[in-house]
């Protein structure tokens, strides 16, 4: 059993028989009543997220969860479609259940697809991503009062983000998965 203060970001838990992933929580300790915990799940099945609230000390069922590598084929609209790497057998995901993983992998990428109790869940995305800038206005020197600047740009996957005036189209650039910010030129 997982107690509440075993809480870890990315941890899976089984709430009242659904699935939800933790994607951020809170131990609050009010100067009067009980502590408590509160959290932001994100269920496995569909990728909505709520937020929730436990008592400190609360237990749950602990989640079998196991990452394999897989090849993203396509995504046709519908499903996400992957490759086992190993035995070559293919499988579909609904996209909406990937659609915010999906932004940051191109096709014929490998990556690690979480299974959560035997079923296909979830992508585990490295914290960044490096992609070529497909999209961007050419920067101007003086272009910006305080000497910094930025300028959106839309990357090979199709995802925009802010990047500094210096960054021109055919740059790989480091992005960051989880707030989807400019790291870095690579």
């Amino acid at each position: 059993m997982i107690s509440t203060n075993q809480f870890r970001n990315g941890t899976h838990i089984d709430v009242d028989g659904t699935i939800f992933k933790i994607v951020d929580f809170q131990h609050v300790k009010p100067g009067k009543g009980p502590a408590f915990v509160r959290t932001k799940l994100k269920r496995s099945t569909d990728g909505n997220v709520i937020d929730k609230t436990f008592r400190a000390g609360e237990k749950f069922r602990p989640v079998r969860t196991e990452a394999r590598k897989m090849q993203f084929l396509y995504a046709d609209g519908a499903d996400a479609h992957f490759m086992d790497l190993q035995s070559y057998e293919q499988m579909a995901i609904p996209e909406a259940q990937l659609v915010e993983s999906l932004r940051w992998v191109l096709p014929s990428e490998e990556v690690d697809l979480l299974f959560v109790d035997e079923r296909p869940a979830d992508l585990q995305l490295p914290s960044a991503v490096e992609l070529e800038v497909s999209e961007t206005e050419p920067g101007v020197r003086g272009d910006t009062a305080s000497g910094g600047g930025d300028k959106p740009a839309k990357l090979e996957s199709g995802v925009s983000v802010r990047v500094p005036l210096f960054v021109n189209i055919g740059d790989r650039v480091r992005v960051d998965t989880r707030s989807g910010e400019y790291i870095a030129r690579a």
